[in-house]
């Protein structure tokens, strides 16, 4: 559930706290975007029983004043840090074929990799081109430089959910199998991402049944752990990765 905000009121969090409770009455997990928050707006959040909050970081530290210049890199770090002390998990990635380089994806991973708490979703998103907006013209992602990506965030991030994403559509069998080979191991269902169609759940039945990929039913997902910190090891650095795409 997302809202077209660069960060919501006070005043709009009765409502959203109204909208968690109601959703989960269903049985179903939740989630938020809904962009900055502050402290006590991740702690009444937390409390309504949201499950999970999107936030992605889009793309490296380096690249994003090219692509954003509402906000700062800075703040997206700062709403993650709140909203995983207030207990909800997060889900933060990014988005492919937006004029990044090989290293700014790498430094993505990385930056991903050492927040304090890994992020238990990580969506990877692949550019939807929409004619008359700034990306429009921009060179397409080589198929393998994508697939490369998934593998590389799978090695880094071996806890959390690789989500194949926005992309999807534009993706053929063939392709969307090399992702889940190289450790993708989730996507996102439904007829549209934001303004953008994905495949129908028919479509995605077919080819898992083709692949022989087992869906995971909510209870199994709920009974996984998940490892959220480095601590017991050394923080990745760029450089430990870089290689990879190499």
């Amino acid at each position: 559930m997302g809202a077209a905000w660069k960060n919501p009121h006070d005043r709009d969090i009765p409502y959203l706290r109204k909208i968690i409770r109601k959703v989960k009455s269903l049985g179903l997990e939740t989630c938020m975007t809904l962009g900055s928050l502050s402290e006590n707006q991740a702690r009444s959040l937390s409390e309504a029983g949201l499950d999970y909050y999107n936030h992605n970081l889009d793309t490296s530290e380096e690249f994003y004043e090219k692509i954003v210049t509402t906000r700062k890199y800075h703040e997206r770090l700062e709403t993650i840090e709140k909203v995983q002390k207030a207990g909800i998990k997060v889900c933060s990635g990014g988005i492919l074929g937006l004029g990044e380089g090989t290293k700014d994806r790498a430094s993505l991973l990385v930056q991903l990799a050492n927040l304090p708490k890994t992020p238990e979703s990580v969506p990877i998103n692949m550019l939807v081109k929409i004619k008359g907006t700034p990306f429009f013209d921009k060179e397409d992602i080589d198929f393998f430089d994508f697939v490369r990506t998934i593998a590389v965030a799978r090695i880094m991030l071996p806890q959390s959910f690789i989500r194949l994403s926005a992309g999807r559509k534009n993706m053929n069998e063939q392709m969307q199998t090399l992702c889940f080979m190289a450790g993708a191991n989730s996507v996102f269902s439904g007829c549209k991402l934001l303004t953008t169609d994905n495949p129908d759940e028919k479509e995605d039945r077919a080819l898992f049944k083709k692949l022989d990929i087992d869906v995971m039913r909510i209870d199994d997902l709920n009974n996984l752990s998940h490892d959220k910190s480095l601590s017991s090891k050394e923080k990745l650095r760029f450089e430990d990765f870089y290689d990879a795409y190499s």
